[in-house]
């Protein structure tokens, strides 16, 4: 399905089931790992890849959506698509409210399986891409002087080199050189660049157009 080795992983206590979903997936070149319970699942490690869980509401022990909310509340980001043959409607809006994929009713067809399978995959590779920016934004930021933090969050704010220096008390052609430095160290090419860097680290943005450089 893609350039990146994705992993299945199945939950169902039917032996059966895992079986037939193991050999669908195998059909496709997806590598699968089944298992008969939410607590099985949990106990093992998993490989760091992308993929997705395909899960069955009514688990013995802990149920598909308890654990779709622990999972939730551990900040783990799998994509999840529900499989069942007992749901209804307020257990679907449940599940998609927690972020599920799917929520899909047996007998569903195959392709459909696949179909959100693969929605699941893109969603958690394209998370997973995101996630790895970010830490490396971090790591840039943190590279960072505390002066040349402080220019950064006032530049994002809109303000000009004049209107920083008077801020923080310094010339302006020590803002100057503080904002190449940061510019250089957070790999920015423009101040568009380092407004959507400061963006996704969560540090205010400017409350009107920044400047025109």
């Amino acid at each position: 399905m893609s350039a990146d080795p994705a992993v299945i992983f199945v939950i169902d206590d039917d032996l059966s089931v895992r079986e037939a979903l193991r050999n669908l997936f195998r059909s496709v070149g997806l590598k699968v790992e089944t298992f008969g319970s939410a607590q099985e699942f949990l106990a093992a490690r998993r490989p760091n890849a992308p993929g997705c869980l395909v899960l069955d509401v009514r688990l013995p022990g802990l149920s598909g959506l308890d654990l779709q909310r622990q999972l939730v509340e551990s900040d783990i980001g799998m994509p999840i698509v529900f499989i069942t043959g007992h749901g209804d409607i307020p257990m679907s809006v449940r599940a998609m409210k927690a972020g599920a994929v799917e929520f899909l009713e047996k007998p569903f067809r195959d392709q459909e399986l696949l179909d959100a399978v693969q929605v699941a995959i893109e969603r958690d590779r394209r998370e997973r891409r995101e996630r790895m920016e970010i830490a490396g934004l971090r790591r840039r930021y943190d590279s960072l002087t505390s002066r040349e933090q402080e220019v950064l969050a006032l530049l994002v704010r809109g303000l000009v080199n004049k209107q920083i220096g008077d801020k923080l008390n310094i010339s302006e052609p020590t803002v100057k050189l503080h904002r190449g430095r940061l510019m250089h160290k957070m790999a920015a090419n423009s101040l568009a660049d380092l407004v959507r860097m400061a963006e996704k680290l969560g540090i205010s943005s400017a409350r009107q157009p920044p400047p025109p450089e």
